[in-house]
């Protein structure tokens, strides 16, 4: 452990490092804003998923967006070093708070890696249908034994990690996390944050209750990701609203990325 903290002090210590890990947090803002706009393109019957997949699908397609796509796998591995880091160095003398805060962090650096993946493949010339993928994994789930209560745990488990995005937003937890300016942008930061912590927590709990009924109805096919969680929102009463409402909340998140690449703690 204590070469593993001397490597972890390493990567904090370096300029270099912490600038292409916010870097990260401003491509992690990009990815956010494409998504939101594929998920309101959906109320107009946009084909397009409305996932990380479609978001690279869309930024491969513009001038230099192979070039955007490495940056971002880029920016996102080295901003999931960071988070590992962050990890190994967590001194929270109550043991519980320390290993929960470790189990976040590295969390959090799962799922940048996975984006940066994503990206990485589509800069390659690939492509990536997250859909599929989730749906090929909850039936593979399910034909394990106990493959039905596994399924159930891992959509509540994403459930809860959506409850978890609510919440911040709410409580407005993300700010001790920042070192922001007083006055009018700290209130539009803050804003921005709040919105956009509650429209990506409801995205994620959606999906997490999707997981839930494929395992409870022996059905795979609903268990889609993200994508299928936004056409299920569409779907409601007062759907095509409530897609505006979420798909607006992420584009505000990205937005709320290129302040947290400024202002973050790092």
């Amino acid at each position: 452990m204590t070469n593993a903290k001397s490597a972890a002090h390493v990567v904090q210590s370096s300029t270099v490092f912490r600038t292409v890990a916010r870097i990260g947090y401003v491509v992690l803002g990009i990815v956010h804003i494409v998504i939101g706009v594929l998920a309101v393109s959906i109320t107009a019957g946009g084909g397009q998923n409305a996932d990380q997949g479609g978001a690279m699908e869309q930024i491969r397609s513009i001038p230099l967006g192979v070039l955007l796509l490495w940056v971002i796998a880029l920016g996102l591995f080295a901003l999931a070093l960071w988070q590992i880091a962050e990890a190994v160095v967590e001194r929270d003398p109550d043991t519980k708070k320390k290993w929960g805060r470790r189990a976040k962090f590295i969390g959090t650096a799962l799922a940048y890696i996975a984006i940066a993946v994503t990206a990485l493949v589509y800069a390659l010339g690939g492509r990536s249908d997250s859909s599929s993928s989730t749906q090929t994994f909850s039936a593979q789930l399910m034909a394990t034994p106990g493959g039905v209560a596994l399924l159930v745990l891992v959509g509540l488990g994403v459930l809860a990690i959506g409850i978890a995005f609510i919440v911040r937003g709410f409580t407005q937890a993300f700010e001790k996390h920042l070192d922001l300016p007083d006055g009018k942008t700290r209130k539009g930061i803050v804003a921005f944050g709040t919105v956009g912590y509650v429209a990506k927590g409801i995205a994620v709990g959606v999906t997490g209750v999707l997981f839930v009924v494929a395992a409870l109805t022996h059905d795979t096919q609903a268990a889609g990701g993200l994508d299928s969680a936004l056409h299920t929102l569409a779907e409601l009463p007062f759907g095509v609203l409530i897609l505006w409402v979420v798909g607006g909340g992420l584009v505000i998140y990205g937005l709320f990325c290129f302040a947290r690449a400024r202002y973050a703690r790092m």
